[in-house]
């Protein structure tokens, strides 16, 4: 009797808001870690994928350098770029526990100038053109907003 007495008590403990709250902590702690090394297998996966992809075009000698190549190796470097920007951002989140907005938006803008620097507009259509360029206004919109308050902030 004893024991389940003492078994109730633990769990009424667990339940408590602060107790739970650092359940949760660690939590995210663990998952944003687990994200991290994911993240960092992501980014030497994609840096191997560019150096074979530039490797075979620098000693094919019968390759030209193509749009078409130049494109895909500008994607494969952007993607490298795009996931280090994530991997700052987690980065930032395990020493802050703050998602920094800053970062959010600036990785978001280069995801999307890499869609336009290897967008083919022989099978892209007017509509996506035009999405395209209303997600660049709307974030270029928010990294000034965000830029302006924070500066505001420091001074």
């Amino acid at each position: 009797m004893r024991r389940l007495r003492q078994l109730f008590q633990k769990l009424r403990d667990a339940g408590k808001d602060e107790n739970f709250l650092y359940g949760l902590n660690l939590f995210e702690g663990f998952v944003s870690k687990v994200l991290s090394l994911v993240m960092v297998v992501v980014i030497l996966v994609a840096l191997r994928s560019l150096v074979i992809s530039l490797v075979k075009e620098i000693t094919n000698p019968e390759a030209i350098v193509l749009s078409k190549t130049l494109f895909k190796i500008f994607g494969l470097f952007l993607n490298i770029l795009i996931a280090l920007e994530i991997l700052e951002n987690i980065t930032a989140y395990l020493r802050k526990h703050v998602i920094q907005l800053e970062l959010v938006v600036v990785t978001s803008l280069i995801a999307v100038a890499r869609k336009i620097i290897i967008l083919d507009l022989k099978t892209t259509s007017g509509s996506q053109v035009i999405g395209l360029a209303i997600a660049i206004i709307s974030l270029s919109m928010s990294y000034w907003i965000i830029r302006s308050t924070s500066t505001r902030k420091h001074h």
